[in-house]
């Protein structure tokens, strides 16, 4: 019997050829893709999908070309915000075209395909490693998705990422190597946190974790910096934070939140005064500045 010291290359398997094969032709599928921004942060609940889908909107309305991929495939919620949650994935010219909200963003979400009363599940053998095996899953499932879609001609393609640390550098070892073979810049994040020391804390190890693998981190953004107050017209404090975590990468922005704009991500319906409220402003700065720091 040989040992493992006695195989020599892939041991006849080809999976190294395979992975070469597949990162081609993934390379291929977002040939037309100008940046790929990665938004994720290390703790959950800071709204980080409803900033995606609004900030989208925000690059959307200066006229860019935008489309979002929902990396989070079992906690998927871009289909209900963006109201493609019914929508059927057909054949387009060559793959599969996108589903497309009201203002024309390109959508792939699991929940599109997947109903919210049930979770995607991998199967596996090995029950006491399946969190092994799911993770290998999940990314093989993510290369699919990226060269079976017609991305088209984009400007950006916006991953909202799953939460955790963990997962933000585990997607950021996936999707770094991908632009090399064009060429193209590698892809840039962007970290959401709230004006909590608690958030920014965690938040902060992601940022130590992406710059050690010299992953690009472009920024961060505070949501919920405050609320708006609609009867008043005012933003009004949200959280109590007296000293801040320092994260030592530029603040895109910050953006208060709106009960409003809350309701309309529930019904998955466009939120049409958004760009004259405080918070549209606020996202509209955001992007701003996230184009300033990818040219």
């Amino acid at each position: 019997m040989k040992s493992y010291h006695d195989i020599v290359g892939d041991g006849g398997s080809r999976i190294l050829e395979q992975v070469v094969e597949q990162r081609a032709r993934i390379a291929e599928g977002l040939a037309g893709v100008r940046h790929l921004v990665a938004i994720g942060s290390g703790k959950g609940g800071v709204g980080k999908s409803t900033l995606t889908l609004h900030l989208a909107g925000a690059l959307r309305a200066r006229g860019l070309r935008i489309a979002i991929l929902d990396a989070d495939f079992n906690g998927p919620s871009q289909a209900r915000m963006a109201g493609v949650q019914d929508a059927l994935f057909v054949p387009g010219t060559h793959k599969v075209a996108l589903p497309r909200t009201a203002n024309g963003i390109g959508v792939f979400s699991m929940g599109s395909v997947i109903p919210e009363s049930s979770a995607l599940d991998f199967e596996s053998a090995a029950h006491g490693e399946s969190h092994t095996w799911r993770a290998t899953r999940e990314f093989a499932l993510l290369g699919e998705i990226l060269r079976s879609f017609e991305w088209g001609e984009l400007d950006l393609l916006m991953f909202d990422l799953p939460p955790g640390a963990e997962r933000t550098v585990q997607y950021a070892d996936f999707l770094g190597p991908l632009d090399s073979a064009r060429g193209r810049d590698q892809t840039s994040f962007v970290l959401v946190t709230i004006p909590s020391d608690v958030s920014r804390g965690v938040v902060a190890r992601s940022v130590a974790a992406l710059s050690k693998g010299g992953h690009r981190v472009v920024g961060y953004v505070e949501n919920m910096s405050g609320y708006y107050c609609r009867d008043c017209n005012a933003i009004k404090p949200l959280f109590s934070s007296e000293s801040a975590a320092a994260l030592d990468i530029p603040c895109l922005g910050t953006v208060p939140f709106d009960p409003e704009l809350a309701r309309h991500c529930d019904r998955g319906t466009p939120f049409d005064a958004l760009s004259a409220t405080p918070i549209g402003k606020a996202l509209d700065r955001v992007a701003r500045n996230l184009l300033d720091n990818l040219r």
